[in-house]
């Protein structure tokens, strides 16, 4: 099987059309520099035999042409090689976020939030450096290398060797210092970023539970250790570094040195001329300004391999159990004129157990369904078993159930979040014969806690369809009983604030139903829409959401841990431990409305 990290770092490389114009670019910006100080060199000592000016003319016009070249090969090799890098960088986030789709939500919810975001974005960006400051650098300082040491042995191979054997020891060394120094913080920094990223996450949203347990100085001290261990890591690879240019520098003077020592008996036999011997003397410190490229190289490529690792594994490489896999032939949708009949017959489910490398606690839903990372998940018991349900078209039924009882496990089964065992027909289609995203455009599902991205009230409904205008949104609103309110908040262009922070629970969850509405489902499914409203106003926002949600035929299925009023179900029934349990609809009044929790967790 091949390894993944390895892909990855391949992945970073741009394809060679796109990369050998970046690594001749650098090829002719580091020979500029080697050829500028050997013309130095050779035209300040010939100059000083004070010659007459046209033997002169030809070294002039070579330092004018190298220097001009140096500085535009060098921007030219940077703005090629960007390029090639970033648009290679595009692949590889888009690649990851295809690899994230088909496991969202409920296959990533081991995943700790923050950790997978420094994954996506600050890993991914480390990989530009693969092509950058690894392949691009390494190919350019290794030809120009060859090419000078030949050039200087084609004047004095006495002095093309000591040149070379001083650059073959010098970068060895040089090497193994670095990486004794700096190896294990180039391998913790990208973990140690991530780790940061999500206590810091983690601090913030958590933080008025924090507060409220006096617990929020202990999460600071975690972040502040965390920093400061990131710190330490990051100095020790930036003394490394230092030291590895340092020793590249003294390299240089101890070439020249050699070069000198080799060179000098051809001088004194006068087989060679003085401006020979200054190029020879010279040109050495120029390459080894060129070879520090080597070292510098390394260092990058195993931060790089690091951060290739983290996001070769942001994902699990196999769609873990319980998640659905798209058919390999999936057949066509049925007609969505008129919601569908739902039929479930020995319907099993469970949570996926946490996979990958990924781990931390997240999830919403039934205390027993909690999907946290931990070993306990391998072989638990399904959250449904042998479910049995017949939803009629344009039905309203209520389903009921204690905490754990596999309430949410059902609504992610609907849209296809969680697999299946049994038979889910929608229509006279099986629901595993779908595409998931097909199933997903008959069955919408309004979460507990809906999700209000940090925008006004506009741009939270047009993505659920953009083609709607200011007067369709409007519309949508005063059906979910907030074109009053809107009004009052300034219209459309109101802001709802970072997760709806801005508006009450009621208010996001009307939102949120109005998005549901504009997408126009035939099968509705609302998750405990009242859990963050207090039990006064309950009743009148579940009147409200459903009578809403009621229209053209729509099919409504009410997931509460209370009844429902009078006459707004059609029929309730009552999942207990995963199985269904019948019961009339005027049962949806029992004391369960006695003891209405928070939240379904």
């Amino acid at each position: 099987m091949p390894d993944p990290t390895r892909a990855m770092l391949r992945g970073a490389v741009p394809r060679f059309s796109r990369l050998a114009p970046s690594i001749l670019l650098g090829i002719g910006s580091a020979a500029s520099s080697v050829a500028l100080l050997a013309c130095s060199a050779w035209l300040i000592a010939r100059a000083a035999e004070q010659p007459p000016v046209l033997y002169l003319s030809l070294g002039i016009v070579g330092v004018r042409a190298f220097a001009l070249g140096r500085a535009t090969f060098r921007y030219l090799e940077r703005l090629s090689g960007h390029d090639a890098s970033f648009r290679q960088l595009a692949t590889i986030r888009s690649g990851v976020f295809e690899r994230m789709l088909p496991l969202a939500p409920d296959g990533l919810a081991s995943s700790r939030r923050g950790d997978l975001l420094a994954r996506f974005v600050g890993d991914v960006d480390e990989l530009q450096n693969v092509p950058l400051r690894v392949v691009q650098p390494l190919v350019s300082a290794v030809i120009v290398l060859v090419l000078a040491v030949v050039g200087i042995g084609l004047l004095a191979p006495a002095s093309a060797w000591a040149v070379l054997a001083c650059l073959v020891l010098g970068i060895g060394a040089t090497l193994l210092v670095q990486r004794r120094a700096a190896a294990r913080a180039e391998r913790t920094l990208a973990p140690l970023r991530g780790d940061l990223q999500a206590a810091v996450v983690e601090h913030v949203q958590a933080l008025d539970v924090l507060i409220a347990f006096d617990a929020a100085d202990a999460s600071r001290r975690r972040i502040d250790d965390l920093g400061a261990r990131l710190g330490r890591a990051t100095r020790a690879r930036a003394a490394a570094t230092g030291a590895a240019s340092a020793s590249m520098t003294a390299i240089g003077g101890i070439a020249v040195a050699a070069s000198l020592a080799a060179a000098a008996p051809l001088l004194d036999a006068g087989r060679i001329s003085g401006p020979t011997f200054a190029v020879l003397c010279l040109v050495p410190l120029a390459i080894a300004e060129v070879a520090a490229a080597i070292p510098l190289a390394t260092s990058a490529l195993r931060l790089s391999r690091a951060s290739a690792e983290r996001v070769a594994h942001a994902v699990p490489a196999d769609v873990p159990a319980g998640i659905p896999i798209p058919p390999v032939d999936p057949v066509d949708a049925p007609a969505t004129g008129r919601a569908p009949a739902i039929r479930l017959r020995g319907v099993q489910a469970q949570w996926p157990a946490a996979t990958g490398e990924v781990h931390g606690a997240s999830g919403a839903g039934d205390g027993a369904e909690s999907r946290t990372a931990t070993s306990a998940h391998v072989g638990r018991p399904p959250a449904l078993e042998g479910l049995d349900l017949t939803i009629a078209s344009g039905e309203r039924i209520l389903v009921r159930g204690a905490s754990g009882a596999g309430k949410t496990t059902l609504a992610h089964v609907l849209v296809r979040f969680l697999d299946y065992r049994g038979s889910y027909r929608i229509g006279d289609v099986e629901a595993s014969d779908l595409e998931p995203s097909a199933v997903r455009r008959i069955v919408g599902l309004v979460e507990q806690r809906p999700w209000l991205f940090d925008e006004d009230v506009r741009q939270n409904l047009l993505f659920a369809r953009d083609t709607a205008t200011d007067d369709d949104l409007l519309d949508v609103l005063d059906r979910v009983g907030l074109r009053g309110w809107l009004a009052e908040r300034g219209g459309l262009d109101a802001k709802v604030g970072e997760r709806g922070a801005l508006v009450s629970g009621g208010q996001a969850q009307r939102i949120a139903l109005a998005r549901a509405m504009l997408a126009d489902f035939p099968v509705l499914v609302l998750d405990e829409p009242t859990a963050s409203v207090d039990p006064g106003r309950a009743d009148a926002l579940l009147r409200d959401l459903t009578d809403a949600a009621t229209g053209s035929g729509r099919t409504v299925v009410l997931i509460s841990h209370t009844g429902a009023p009078a006459g707004l179900v059609d029929r309730a029934v009552t999942l207990d431990a995963g199985r269904l349990v019948e019961s009339a609809a005027r049962e949806a009044e029992t004391d369960l409305r006695s003891t209405r929790p928070l939240r379904d967790a």
